[in-house]
């Protein structure tokens, strides 16, 4: 029998947990690094490029985002994005998750976050900050 593999779609919030060391990197570093499942939305790395220029400078932002796309970059296209615009409508998203949700959707796979707008929300693995893992 051969084992499917389900795409890990890393949220924003996530990578910047990873990132900066926080006490939930060790519950992504596993999803990160195994690079072969990883699926990065576009969005993504412009919010972690955003971020980690603000707190730490372009060099550590590059380096972030270097590590990101050793993961399969999903652009956003015009499909993606009106998929995007409903499931922001019907789930209540922002803008950014509703593009992180329609790509893991678009490809089968699982959300890795700690952004609480995906709390409850088929294919999502929540990982509050306190660390506990909800999954729906």
């Amino acid at each position: 029998m051969v084992k499917r593999v389900v795409p890990n779609v890393v949220d924003s919030s996530a990578w910047l947990a990873y990132f900066a060391d926080e006490p939930t990197a060790t519950t992504f570093a596993p999803i990160i690094e195994n690079v072969r499942d990883l699926v990065v939305p576009a969005i993504c790395l412009l919010e972690v490029f955003k971020v980690v220029t603000r707190q730490r400078g372009d060099g550590p932002a590059l380096q972030a985002v270097a590590v990101m796309q050793q993961g399969q970059v999903i652009d956003l296209d015009a499909a993606l994005a009106l998929a995007a615009a409903s499931f922001g409508s019907v789930h209540g998203l922002p803008l950014a998750d509703s593009v992180v949700y329609a790509t893991a959707r678009a490809v089968s796979g699982v959300v890795w976050t700690q952004d609480a707008d995906f709390d409850g929300l088929d294919g999502v693995r929540y990982v509050p900050k306190e660390g506990v893992i909800r999954a729906k």
